[in-house]
């Protein structure tokens, strides 16, 4: 019997139909009728049905009715699966053991009565068929098909930032998707969509709650609940994992300490662990944020983190998990620099973790801003696994009011020579474990899912979603090539219509630097809830959390002084990737203002002086937006009405807000610089008074 997912499916296969608008729901996984009659037959004819060799196991048997979903919406007609048709046109699904594939490589190769897709496990062959599903919907011809690819890392992670209340934090797509309440006795039809999209793009673990824990989760009536999503999960090769509690052993526990020494607290630990795994018995391990914000952790006992995540590994035993415990850590310190702190507190713990500890560190040494130099750490503890964490949740890009395809900003960190063991130690070969020879390996991808009928808000969002699962299995493809793997699969194939809207995708991470925080400004926008700009915010909970504790703003010039005169951060990085930065006439411009506090009338390798390559950073970029507008529109035609729509108004709004931008940052640094709007550029028409008034707005304050 079909699952449900494939009766609804075929009840409404989409606008081209003329069921209903496209709302969205069904992200990249549209399987709407090949409009080339050509194409649609050269696949018929290879797709005729669907064998399943061998032991039929849930997953192999997910795989074949994905496959046979996929197929029929694709190809307009029934392929059925189970019994061998006979002649030509079989898809043969079959697990077998391939060296060369790892755990989860698949091979799609052309057979003489039609194709095969192999793999050494059955979640292998589920891979296999959504890539091959991938090669019909971006309109890749059949003939002598040959296709092989495998993970290049272990655990690819979608981290939900979402609480026992349903709120998400940092969440700008509705509320969680995780209705708690109605847990274990009803599941949600949602959970299996969202299980199949991650399936999709090769994503294999999901933290279901937020880093700022609660020790909830740990108790026996949660316990409950999240088995029953793991229940769903697990036909797709997904493993749930949990955010925990470091006081939960006084919390929930009853015990007077949480020390990570006490051995109490060591056997509340594995006992917990054991209860947890006699639940899930494919659970996947923990995520730890201890000491930062505010969290409790061993630091509280004069332990440090090695302390506390080796404990965890000890309570793991003989269980198949792992820990992956967060370098996202500073101290309130106003003469200080953020930017070091994590480094200061991780690197000479290098070599004293468990074997079962990955630290997760975040892409940029501050936090999830828009650019941001490699974090210091990847390549300073070549004896500790360390997990990539990036942001697709746009906590610092606009929320899901601005079009910002992360793609880019995904694979230049990736990308980035850390020049640890010499030229090509990229960020991409400490994480996948190769530069230092690790045997695990990790990728952290901190969701935008919620509750909204199109998961992430912004329709555009998702490609957010796509690109990081694409980059985790594969961190060697290009933004680029993904952006329009995406377009093709969500938005359309109209050639005219690709032409337009890809340019725009790829684009889109830049243009939003340009008018929020252009040559290495950073950390000035809106405190609290993180939207908007406020460079002139100077007071605050903590230092580190104003704008000025960043941008050093003052009657000399502008950009926070990380060379040897000031912070002296950039000592942390080899010297190779510190040569790129340290000399303020040779350092990139995109990163002029992380590392250097440059002169309002210094000359820039573009030719302007600071305050006129600012000033029209701040200008191109907000006019940038209205190209982004315009592509949109020429592209209007080929796609759906309502999804055209609900972009163009968002790119409305997008505009206004960056000239909101622009004209605030410009006039606030304009009281130090004291320098005229070059002569090109039309000065505000607005005060610095009124602008101010906005943030007020935003904020309900």
């Amino acid at each position: 019997m079909l699952p449900r997912l494939l009766l609804l499916a075929f009840l409404c296969l989409g606008a081209s139909l003329g069921c209903r608008a496209d709302d969205g729901y069904r992200l990249w996984l549209k399987y709407d009728e090949l409009p080339e009659a050509s194409l649609r037959k050269a696949w018929q004819d290879r797709a005729r049905g669907i064998v399943v060799e061998g032991n039929a196991t849930p997953t192999l048997q997910t795989a074949a009715h994905e496959l046979q979903l996929g197929l029929q919406g694709l190809l307009g007609r029934s392929v059925p699966v189970g019994a061998a048709p006979g002649g030509k046109g079989r898809i043969r699904l079959r697990v077998a053991p391939d060296p060369t594939l790892g755990r989860e490589g698949y091979r799609i190769s052309s057979q003489k009565n039609g194709l095969e897709i192999t793999g050494p496990t059955d979640a292998a062959v589920l891979y296999g068929c959504f890539a091959l599903l991938r090669q019909v919907q971006t309109g890749q011809r059949p003939e002598q098909l040959s296709l092989s690819s495998q993970p290049r890392i272990e655990y690819r992670l979608l981290n939900h930032w979402d609480n026992p209340n349903g709120t998400v934090e940092r969440g700008y797509a509705g509320s969680s998707i995780w209705k708690w309440l109605e847990l274990p006795d009803r599941l949600d039809p949602r959970y299996q969509d969202y299980a199949r999209a991650n399936a999709s793009i090769g994503i294999n673990g999901v933290v279901l709650n937020n880093v700022n824990a609660s020790a909830r989760y740990l108790t026996a009536e949660y316990l409950q609940k999240v088995a029953a999503l793991a229940g769903v999960m697990r036909p797709y090769g997904i493993r749930v994992y949990l955010s925990v509690f470091w006081a939960a052993p006084k919390v929930i526990g009853g015990l007077p300490t949480s020390d990570p020494l006490d051995p109490k607290v060591a056997q509340w630990w594995k006992a917990k662990t054991d209860e947890i795994y006699k639940a899930i018995p494919d659970f996947g391990g923990f995520l730890v944020k201890a000491n930062s914000e505010g969290e409790p952790g061993p630091q509280d006992y004069g332990r440090n983190h090695a302390d506390g995540a080796n404990m965890l590994a000890t309570a793991l035993g003989t269980h198949d998990g792992v820990v992956m415990w967060r370098a996202f850590v500073y101290k309130a310190n106003s003469k200080g620099d953020r930017f070091k702190e994590a480094f200061e507190e991780f690197q000479p713990l290098d070599g004293k973790f468990s074997p079962k500890v990955l630290v997760q560190v975040k892409n940029g040494p501050i936090d999830f801003q828009a650019r941001e130099p490699f974090h210091p750490l990847f390549g300073a503890m070549p004896r500790t696994p360390l997990v990539l964490e990036v942001q697709l949740t746009q906590e610092y890009l606009g929320f899901a009011t601005h079009l910002v395809y992360l793609g880019p900003l995904i694979k230049e960190c990736l990308d980035a020579d850390t020049h640890s063991q010499g030229p090509g130690s990229t960020v991409a070969k400490v994480v996948d474990g190769t530069l230092e020879k690790h045997s695990i390996s990790g990728i952290a991808g901190v969701a935008n899912i919620g509750s909204d009928r199109n998961w992430t808000g912004h329709p555009v969002g998702q490609a957010n979603w796509y690109a990081y699962g694409r980059l985790a299995w594969d961190h060697t493809l290009s933004s680029a090539a993904i952006a329009e793997e995406w377009t093709k699969m969500t938005l359309t194939r109209e050639p005219q219509a690709l032409a337009s809207i890809l340019p725009v995708l790829n684009q889109s991470r830049d243009v939003y630097v340009r008018y929020t925080t252009p040559l290495g400004l950073h950390h000035i926008m809106g405190q609290s809830i993180h939207y908007g700009p406020e460079p002139w915010l100077e007071k605050s909970a903590r230092p580190d959390w104003t704008s000025v504790y960043y941008h050093k703003a003052d009657a000399e010039g502008l950009g926070f002084d990380r060379t040897a005169r000031g912070s002296n951060a950039l000592s942390l990085y080899a010297p190779g990737a510190r040569q790129v930065w340290s000399n303020p006439a040779t350092c990139p411009p995109d990163y002029l203002l992380w590392f250097h506090h440059v002169g309002w009338g210094q000359q820039l390798s573009t030719g302007r002086t600071l305050w006129d390559e600012l000033t029209t950073r701040y200008y191109t970029g907000a006019d940038s937006v209205l190209w982004m507008q315009r592509q949109w529109e020429q592209a209007r035609p080929a796609l759906d009405a309502e999804l055209h729509a609900d972009v163009a108004a968002r790119l409305r709004i997008q505009h206004r807000e960056a000239l909101w931008w622009r004209d605030a940052c410009v006039l606030y640094f304009q009281t130090y610089a004291k320098r005229p709007i070059p002569p090109t550029l039309t000065p505000p028409t607005r005060p610095l008074a009124e602008v101010k008034e906005l943030v007020d707005l935003y904020q309900l304050r």
